[in-house]
């Protein structure tokens, strides 16, 4: 029998899908691209906080022992300034009764404001050499720090020794401190102390060339006269003596400021000062201790006197004047001013004038133009992954607890369903929905352009041991799908025509046409086997069920895509029906396989076309409207996946985006009362926390994994790779014992967790982006084979 059924008798105007379609085709693949952007930057962000923190990138090897025969020797006696005049270096040491205290490592935010603190108490000013990666992380300890008049001078930026380092790995180093500094305080240095660097006597063969390259930038190499040994923490009185200059002489002074507990330092720091000051000790900075060392070379040279050659050679201060200041209008190969000291550093009588903030500062340059831009920029980035990655990390957690969480619910509320419906006897003795239904069924099978399959799917229906009527709505094909129909000559079956309209008004129009008040109703694509809907009736035989879903099973799993799909529908869909039977909050009915009361179906209003999930949409509506649904597992039906990853990728991201339509669509039920209320307070969760947030934050583990194997510890994050993996085999493995399944697909679970699983993560995330933008989809028809043939044929 066929029946054409023009659209209510009139032409049917265009659908807002079908209204949106090609605005929502145009703008798939700018939203596949921002989707991939995300991730992207999640990348960068971790990367950037990896290389920070010395996870990416970091080189611990600290050199020891080297020969030196290659190093001047009047640099190896030297003072501890070393500075390099068109190619030679010289030295220069700190003038008597003078200290330079210098802080290495810093800064950090507990410790650095405290040794700032007792600074300006005891007015004085410091020099601090810092760590770029730790500037760009605490920039208003560094403002503060340079607003109170204290100078700052680079210490690598990953805090490597840079004798094993390539020269543009110096480069690198010294223009990310650089750009650190600009973006902090707006200034730029050309102070520079080497990681694991002492005294000037304890430069070797290795480092030396370092110190060449450093002097040909424009850099002033500092090095220490006296070491407070504090990160030993031997006790303030210790470090307080260690740090004291022997016979009155003048010192540059390293202390720490980072790299752990730094209290006996701070207080070490108070009693140093007042007794160095008792002692008639005054103190600098660096630039400070040269600006005295210039002026009194350069008044030895006004007056002739016999106080210049009194100073060695070292000590005459136009060597640092020279290639510093002469380079000051130039750049450093990193792009960043490399200047040696500020205007007026050369000495002269007028220098006097000059003021004491201004000489104490004089290695540091303003910022300005793109290195300030790109410093901030730098900064800016920095703290935006001081706060993604951690939070990041705690949305780990919470993602691994609800993965965990889930797969326990699971398998606990899975065996007892199973043990529930499968019961024999025992307490309440064999399991039963009630009298048995024999009464016919209507069974509605949507087609569009589906001339490769409907054959297949008609004639496994012509096996049932159920009384059916079966109705195929032809919704438009443009092949010969009604034609194949009618010619299998089956005299149950009736062929509606229709203006093409989408599968939503295709199986209403079969509820309207439906003889009889039980519907089933199926893809075009699907085969059942011979009992199928006779075991997906009886659960109608309680007067409270509303609809049944049954259990649906991939046809083509003998591909790896196939198989791939195989192990999600039996792992994931079947036992999440199981577990939601339980809860009765059931979110979704499959179209390959299901049943529903005709009348209940009118009632909610069909089969909505608000959403690209009509199935999940009207499960949901039952429950608001009072209705069980629950899960016959016996009611078995054969579905042709999805062929390959272009239509995979198509049909998820239908599905994934219809589902947050439908649960946007009933958010009120989660403040209404009674069934609705039920739902939306159980259900609504459940389904957003494990089939949306819980997916999208899921790669989280993949992504943290990766960086952990590759940046900081393989085996570690290898065996906890493999105890996840471990526990979704043996869910996958009870999963397959439950449906009877061959566990030999179970073998491709690995290979399924490293490529399959980020391709859902990345088309979930991608469904997230086009809700987020207000996009609409139209309907999606996937290309079939008709390879799926009876189930007895099915392997």
């Amino acid at each position: 029998m066929t029946t054409t059924t023009p659209a209510r008798g009139r032409r049917r105007a265009p659908s807002k899908m079908e209204r949106a379609a090609g605005k929502a085709a145009a703008l798939q693949k700018p939203r596949v691209i921002l989707a991939l952007l995300l991730l992207l930057a999640l990348i960068s962000v971790m990367l950037l906080d990896g290389y920070l923190r010395s996870e990416i990138g970091n080189d611990a090897r600290v050199r020891d022992g080297a020969a030196y025969d290659k190093v001047p020797e009047k640099i190896l006696d030297g003072g501890p300034i070393l500075t390099f005049d068109n190619g030679t270096a010289k030295t220069q040491s700190v003038p008597k009764k003078t200290i330079v205290l210098t802080f290495d490592d810093g800064p950090t935010a507990s410790w650095t404001p405290e040794v700032l603190e007792v600074l300006e108490k005891n007015d004085v000013e410091a020099t601090f050499f810092m760590v770029g990666s730790m500037v760009s992380r605490y920039p208003d300890v560094v403002k503060t720090l340079v607003d109170q008049g204290n100078e700052v001078g680079i210490h690598t930026f990953t805090h490597v020794d840079l004798s094993y380092q390539s020269t543009t790995r110096l480069q690198r180093e010294l223009k990310q401190t650089q750009l650190a500094l600009a973006g902090a305080a707006g200034v730029t240095t050309t102070l520079f102390r080497a990681p694991y660097s002492s005294e000037i006597n304890a430069v070797d063969n290795y480092s030396w060339p370092v110190y060449k390259e450093l002097g040909s930038l424009g850099y002033t190499s500092v090095f220490v006269d006296t070491d407070s040994d504090d990160w030993k923490k031997p006790g303030v009185s210790k470090i307080v003596k260690w740090a004291t200059p022997k016979k009155n002489e003048g010192a540059i002074v390293l202390m720490h400021d980072a790299g752990g507990d730094r209290a006996q330092t701070v207080e070490a720091l108070g009693v140093y000062i007042k007794k160095m000051k008792a002692k008639g000790y005054t103190f600098t900075t660096v630039s400070g201790a040269q600006a005295k060392l210039n002026q009194a070379a350069a008044q030895a040279r006004g007056t002739g006197g016999a106080g210049g050659s009194n100073l060695p050679p070292g000590r005459q201060a136009s060597g640092r004047q020279a290639s510093g200041r002469q380079s000051s209008g130039g750049q450093t190969s990193g792009g960043q001013t490399s200047g040696g000291q500020a205007n007026g550093q050369q000495a002269g009588p007028g220098s006097a004038g000059t003021s004491a903030s201004a000489a104490a500062q004089a290695a540091q340059r303003k910022a300005t133009g793109a290195t300030l831009y790109e410093g901030k920029a730098l900064v800016y980035a920095v703290a935006v992954a001081e706060w993604v990655v951690p939070a990041l990390s705690w949305f780990l957690v919470v993602v691994g607890v609800a993965v965990m969480g889930r797969f326990g619910m699971m398998l606990v509320l899975a065996r007892r369903h199973y043990r529930q419906r499968n019961r024999r006897r025992g307490r309440g003795g064999k399991f039963s929905w009630g009298p048995t239904v024999t009464r016919p069924v209507t069974v509605i099978v949507p087609a569009y352009n589906e001339k490769e399959c409907i054959a297949n799917t008609l004639r496994s229906l012509a096996k049932t041991t159920h009384p059916i009527e079966i109705i195929v709505v032809d919704d438009g094909s443009e092949d010969n799908t009604s034609e194949i129909a009618e010619s299998l000559g089956m005299p149950n079956v009736r062929v509606i025509r229709q203006e093409n309209a989408g599968k939503p008004a295709a199986l209403n129009n079969g509820v309207r046409n439906a003889r009889y008040d039980i519907v089933v109703m199926m893809d075009g694509d699907t085969v059942f086997e011979p009992d199928a809907v006779h075991q997906l009736v009886q659960p109608f035989a309680d007067p409270e069920i509303g609809a049944v879903a049954g259990n649906a099973k991939v046809g083509n799993r003998n591909t790896m895509i196939g198989a791939w799909q195989h192990i999600e529908y039996v792992m994931g869909f079947n036992l999440d029906r199981r577990m939601y039977d339980l809860l009765r909050c059931m979110p979704t009915i499959p179209g390959a396989i299901g049943a529903f009361r005709r009348d209940v179906v009118l009632e909610v209003g069909g089969m909505s076309e608000d959403t690209l999930a009509e199935d999940t949409d009207i499960t949901i509506a039952m429950h608001r409207a009072g209705w069980r649904v629950v899960y016959q597992e016996h009611a078995r039906a054969w579905t042709e996946a999805p062929g390959s990853l272009k239509q995979l990728w198509s049909q998820r991201y239908r599905w994934s985006y219809g589902t947050m339509q439908a649960l946007w669509k009933h958010r009120k039920s989660l403040t209404e009362k009674g069934p609705s209320g039920r739902f939306g307070r159980v259900g609504m969760p459940l389904v957003v926390l494990f089939q949306i947030v819980t997916p999208v934050f899921a790669p989280l583990i993949d992504v943290f994994t990766v960086y952990s194997m590759i940046f900081v510890d393989f085996q570690a994050a290898l065996l906890a790779w493999l105890a996840v993996l471990a526990v979704q085999l043996v869910c996958a493995a009870y999963a397959f014992r439950l449906d009877r399944e061959k566990y030999r697909y179970l073998a491709m679970l690995p290979l399924q967790q490293l490529a399959y699983r980020q391709m859902m993560y990345l088309v979930l995330i991608h469904s997230c982006v086009t809700a987020l933008t207000g996009g609409r989809l139209r309907w999606q028809k996937l290309k079939r084979t008709g390879e799926v043939g009876t189930p007895a044929g099915v392997s």
